[in-house]
């Protein structure tokens, strides 16, 4: 069914709830959910207030889950709809199309069967699909700090523009996880399917694609009276159905020691499900995080692209000033130049914060007075990612070190023996692992790495 015969048959089905027709507003917020849009776009297209929109919206699902005897919501209204061509109620809303006026002339619609009869005959019908959720593997990270303008943007990604294929990268300790943990939370209910996978090193893609469709074909509710098909390949579910698959420390598919990106042999046919995920048509969204993204994301910069990336920088001076207040450090020297010195790395904060709740305040100055203090927690997680550097980058990296100042591309190749290809690919792999930042024309490596590896080279 189109747009326009969905709206026609659920007109029918609040009539013969209500007695009455599907008012300005009403068809707006089914029109707007049949597309996929969030009560916030409805609002804004309807020029009326969010809170309006959602309070209708409560209204109508809770009409058409009394009516089907099914739990309909937001997420799942389309999908039970689409299935109502070949059920009874479908049949009865084409039977009493001739004798309804559409236009809402008559409120008066003859032998239109009562709510009860009606009820009786859906008795058995099982064939809406509700929210299926698995999220067990969701970590539980408490609170969430600023973020908000990478929110709305992950957001119009996913909903508004369907992009298929989204990944967020970042240096370990930016907040990758918990970005993706509090996105979930707010979007899961515009898909039928949300499910999060942490990767696992020893699963393969036949594992991993073969644990998403038992997830899928399990989660379904048919009906009796049809038959069940047999199993759909992984991208038939994500056509079929609007699912959210989330992929956590994707890092993992790459090798360590090569450049960013390079596939370890036994994830390669990997590369090729990411081609299929972008270049198919479906309306689902497969989203990645991890500290090294897959190099078909990094490749596409077009806007309208249905493969999107967003790299995270620190937080704020507000969003970090929330950290060291729950930690009951209220009342800090100098919070500017510590957020600065570590860059806005929540867990860096984290980690500076814990010293100075089990110090004391005072430690601080002493704190400020160091070249830049490296907690331990700190130093583990910048080893799991620069031990992963490839030889050449380890290269590149001390000459950063050695420079006071952010050094130009010609100079680089002045100071050392590296041929500027090689150069040009360790730089691009650095900047893409967030290790290194680019000033106009200009290359900087971030000051706690710098720190970092001074402190390996002196032991």
């Amino acid at each position: 069914m189109n747009l326009k015969e969905l709206l026609k048959v659920a007109d029918k089905i609040v009539f013969a709830q209500t007695g009455q027709h599907l008012d300005d507003l009403e068809e707006a917020v089914l029109r707007g959910t049949l597309q996929h849009e969030t009560y916030k776009q409805i609002a804004k297209d309807f020029d009326c207030s969010e809170s309006n929109v959602r309070n209708t919206g409560s209204k109508l699902w809770q009409i058409f889950s009394e009516e089907l005897g099914e739990d309909i919501s937001k997420s799942n209204f389309r999908s039970a709809m689409e299935r109502l061509q070949n059920s009874i109620l479908f049949n009865f809303a084409q039977n009493v199309s001739g004798s309804l006026n559409i236009c809402g002339e008559s409120r008066h619609p003859p032998d239109i069967p009562d709510p009860i009869s009606l009820q009786e005959n859906l008795s058995n019908f099982k064939s809406f699909e509700t929210p299926h959720q698995d999220l067990s593997e969701m970590p539980d990270l408490g609170g969430f700090y600023g973020r908000i303008y990478e929110l709305e943007t992950l957001k119009t990604w996913i909903i508004k523009e369907q992009c298929r294929l989204i990944a967020i990268t970042g240096i370990s300790g930016i907040g990758k996880t918990a970005l993706g943990v509090q996105l979930v939370q707010q979007i899961k209910d515009e898909f039928e399917f949300v499910i999060w996978c942490n990767f696992d090193p020893s699963r393969t893609l036949a594992e991993f694609q073969t644990n998403l469709i038992s997830f899928f074909s399990q989660s379904q509710q048919r009906d009796l009276s049809v038959s069940v098909p047999k199993a759909l390949t992984l991208i038939k579910y994500l056509q079929q159905y609007r699912c959210l698959v989330v992929l956590d420390n994707i890092h993992n598919l790459f090798r360590s020691g090569d450049l960013a990106g390079k596939y370890q042999p036994q994830y390669e046919d990997y590369q090729t499900f990411f081609k299929q995920i972008k270049e198919l048509s479906h309306q689902s969204c497969l989203l990645l995080m991890g500290w090294e993204q897959p190099r078909i994301v990094t490749e596409v910069k077009s806007k309208n692209s249905v493969i999107h990336s967003l790299q995270l920088t620190g937080l704020n001076l507000k969003a970090a000033q929330e950290i060291l207040n729950d930690y009951g450090l209220t009342k800090i020297d100098k919070i500017e130049t510590i957020v600065k010195r570590y860059q806005g790395n929540p867990l860096w904060l984290k980690s500076i914060a814990n010293v100075l709740e089990e110090l004391g305040e005072s430690a601080t100055k002493v704190l400020l007075n160091d070249p830049l203090f490296l907690p331990e927690e700190v130093k583990e997680s910048l080893s799991q990612q620069c031990d992963r550097l490839s030889e050449l980058e380890k290269q590149v990296m001390s000459l950063l070190v050695a420079e006071n100042h952010p050094v130009s591309l010609v100079k680089l190749l002045e100071n050392s023996k590296i041929i500027s290809a090689d150069l040009l690919n360790a730089l691009q792999s650095l900047f893409r692992r967030s290790l290194i930042e680019k000033q106009e024309n200009y290359y900087i490596i971030l000051p706690i790495i710098k720190q970092y590896i001074a402190s390996l080279n002196d032991l």
